[in-house]
């Protein structure tokens, strides 16, 4: 799996560099139906290649694809999701965006994510980071001028801090929802949200609170995906200490039925989560 890591990080090098050159909007459309932007399908492209040509993947699930890849010849018996470009639609205002992935030594990305051995994602920021886990704690690795990943922070835990990052316009939040979103906000805590789910849940391993994008009223299962964004993260969330759930139940207790399965999703530190759980339980 580490060396699966290095792989992804080092591709990760192209990605960066390619903000200069594919900005652009691309004429096709992903599973999921959503327009696809140049540097969606360019990210898509180098990580794919770098896996099949390394044979150390097995099966590669990716949100720009169709269906799972099965890799010829693989040696290895992982299993990766990718999320190539997670929050590509923020490129345009040169917000930053990220790259999640996580990791199923099976070889079955369709599995619940109990079962995944390790995530990581990757963000494109004022420096481009990467953060880990392989079931060891989390790790946070950046970019430095030379074009190496150097350690940063080991154990990472999330703290106790009061910031929340709710996902969805409000209007169409459910009222246990948003009973919850009131009930933070008037212990204070402070909203900060960029629209990105790999920089915002950054923001909660460094300062603490909650990352939320709950069901809505025009879409009841929420808009994140439970293979390729949601499970990852929750992972991390974790391994930091905190925790990770839809509402109902841990997210990772959630068998995937498709690659396109959306899910509601609330995560962060574990009081928060609790409490969230509390709110959606009373109503």
């Amino acid at each position: 799996m580490a060396a699966i890591m290095l792989l992804l990080a080092d591709k990760s090098r192209l990605v960066q560099k390619a903000f200069f050159t594919h900005s652009g909007v691309a004429q096709t459309r992903n599973i999921h139906g959503e327009q696809q932007m140049e540097l969606d399908t360019y990210s898509d492209a180098v990580f794919m290649k770098a896996m099949e040509k390394s044979r150390l993947v097995k099966t590669v699930a990716s949100e720009e694809q169709d269906d799972i890849v099965e890799i010829k010849k693989a040696k290895g018996s992982y299993g990766v999701t990718l999320d190539p470009l997670d929050g590509s639609s923020l490129i345009k205002t040169n917000l930053a965006v990220g790259t999640i992935a996580g990791f199923f030594n099976e070889g079955d990305v369709m599995e619940k994510g109990s079962r995944m051995d390790g995530a990581m994602f990757i963000l494109y920021g004022p420096i481009t980071s990467l953060v880990y886990t392989a079931k060891k704690g989390v790790h946070e690795f950046v970019l430095n001028p030379k074009g190496k990943f150097v350690l940063k922070r080991e154990g990472i835990q999330i703290p106790g801090g009061k910031i929340y990052c709710p996902g969805g316009l409000r209007s169409e939040w459910a009222e246990p929802h948003r009973s919850f979103i009131e009930d933070l906000e008037g212990q204070g805590y402070k909203l900060r949200f960029s629209g990105g789910f790999v920089p915002d849940f950054q923001q909660i391993l460094n300062y603490g609170g909650l990352f939320t994008y709950p069901a809505l009223s025009t879409a009841p299962q929420g808009k994140l995906r439970l293979v390729f964004e949601a499970n990852p993260m929750a992972l991390i969330a974790e391994q930091a200490g905190g925790a990770g759930t839809n509402g109902v139940q841990n997210l990772h207790g959630i068998k995937p039925e498709s690659l396109s399965q959306r899910t509601p999703l609330y995560l962060g530190g574990k009081r928060e989560i609790e409490l969230a759980r509390k709110h959606l339980a009373l109503h």
